[in-house]
């Protein structure tokens, strides 16, 4: 008879050393990771807040705000992953002790955003290819517009606070960028419900109440608006008067002119993160212009399957960015193992958090539902959806992880090449190809098609970025 195989003490320890050194990477990432994940979901509070206000408000205005927020997002995330470069240079500056070079990049980085956010401006005040893909009706079309001017008006001041964002993240300093996050949502809740419902105040001696007309979605865009302008005079209030920015020389009245040599350097980077972001982005956001087309019900269900899957996706998102901060400092320091170790680490220990998130969601989706509305039509739109969530988001987390490590030793390049296999290849032009088909499944012909279709690349994307991951390790510092 074969004898069960007892564990070697050898193995034990083995054994052992991995779990210590796993839980040692944890308590390394969890101080830069919370204050991000606290923050990202202040920030996913405004278009939760505007989600939910709207849902109870009309249907149509749900459907011109997750058109609306297609276009927003599908201009804003790609200029903003341009700027983003800013982080794993700033970085590994940090990790280096060039403290003041650090510094630099941030005025190379506020030209770079003013550039970007007039040319994002000028897209969003001409929305018309877009409406035209989705292939609304006028009364939708014109609400799109409406929100857009809003957010046109914003879009400078988002800008501007991502470079607050990216440089605090990269110097281990995220708590001052989620107290500005928080402020932020306290602001923008009490504004959304005063612009999307109005409001109507008498007052003594007048003949007339002081009313704020109702506005439905365009009230979302003018609430955002001027919640982004605040955050950012918060950012440069902030910046001038703390005393650790003085080391990095931000405490000048003014910043430096624009260094081409600089932000050229800054878009090699930029460029492909903002292309790889873009990418991912669309092939999730290009899904409510095609779900659009079926019905305001359909649309309407998209909008809240996707604003459930964003709220999940702050966590990996956070701790994302806590473990390519650490990477990037170590990289910077030319310590090379330890970045090894800490950026594997993140990737596993995203996904395993990834994986128990999927699963306490799905089973209690229902109930997450009627948190958002109590439209038995929209909530029949939204559950099939809801199907695909736990595979989509562990597989978000994988590949987010992955490129967030990558960015940090500065490869950005093949990311963008697997992102557009994988997103758009089989997630979008899949998507469409299996909605439209005489062979599909009639329950995949609609919706759940491109949330299928969507899955499955973004599950080829995480295997694809880990596997990549794990050759560059193997090149930087072997085991």
């Amino acid at each position: 008879m074969i004898q069960p195989t007892t564990p070697t003490p050898q193995g034990h320890s083995a054994k052992a050393s991995y779990l210590a050194s796993l839980l040692d990477s944890f308590r390394r990432i969890l101080p830069m990771a919370w204050p991000v994940l606290i923050g990202q979901l202040a920030v996913l509070g405004f278009s939760t807040v505007d989600t939910i206000l709207v849902a109870r408000f009309a249907a149509n205005d749900l459907a011109a705000l997750s058109i609306g927020m297609a276009v927003y997002i599908t201009v804003f995330i790609g200029f903003m992953g341009m700027v983003l470069a800013i982080s794993p240079m700033a970085g590994q500056l940090f990790g280096a002790g060039k403290l003041h070079a650090a510094g630099e990049q941030v005025h190379q980085a506020i030209w770079l955003a003013l550039g970007l956010a007039v040319l994002g401006s000028t897209l969003l005040l001409l929305p018309g290819p877009f409406l035209a893909l989705a292939k609304t009706g006028p009364d939708i079309s014109e609400k799109v517009r409406g929100y857009l001017i809003a957010l046109a008006f914003s879009l400078p001041a988002s800008m501007l606070f991502t470079v607050y964002r990216g440089f605090n993240t990269a110097v281990s300093r995220p708590k001052a960028v989620m107290a500005i996050q928080i402020t932020g949502l306290i602001l923008k809740i009490p504004l959304s419900a005063l612009f999307i419902y109005g409001w109507t105040l008498p007052l003594p001696g007048a003949m007339e109440p002081w009313r704020v007309a109702p506005m439905g979605v365009v009230g979302c865009g003018m609430a955002t608006a001027i919640v982004m302008w605040s955050q950012a005079m918060i950012a440069w209030g902030v910046v001038r008067r703390d005393p650790f920015y003085a080391k990095f020389g931000l405490h000048q009245p003014g910043f430096g002119r624009p260094n081409l040599t600089a932000i050229r350097a800054q878009l090699r980077l930029g460029v492909p993160m903002g292309a790889a972001i873009l990418i991912e982005v669309t092939g999730f956001s290009s899904m409510a212009f095609l779900i659009s087309r079926q019905s305001s019900d359909a649309v309407a269900g998209h909008q809240l399957a996707a604003n459930l899957v964003s709220m999940m996706f702050m966590v990996p998102l956070a701790l994302a960015n806590g473990t390519a901060t650490l990477v990037a400092q170590r990289v910077g320091a030319n310590d090379l193992t330890e970045a090894r170790r800490l950026g594997w680490h993140g990737v596993e220990i995203g996904i395993g958090i990834a994986a128990i998130l999927g699963a306490m969601v799905y089973f209690s989706r229902e109930s997450v539902l009627h948190v958002y509305t109590d439209n038995p039509a929209i909530i029949a739109a939204t559950m099939p959806l809801l199907v695909w969530v736990w595979w989509f988001h562990v597989a978000d987390a994988a590949q987010t992880m992955a490129n967030f490590v990558l960015r940090s030793h500065r490869i950005t390049l093949m990311p963008l090449v697997f992102y557009a296999t994988s997103l758009w290849g089989i997630g979008l032009v899949g998507g469409y190809f299996v909605t439209t088909s005489e062979w599909a499944p009639p329950s995949l012909r609609g919706a759940q098609g491109y949330w299928a279709m969507s899955t499955a690349g973004l599950i080829a994307a995480g295997f694809t970025l880990c596997s990549f991951l794990a050759w560059v390790h193997r090149l930087v510092a072997p085991a």
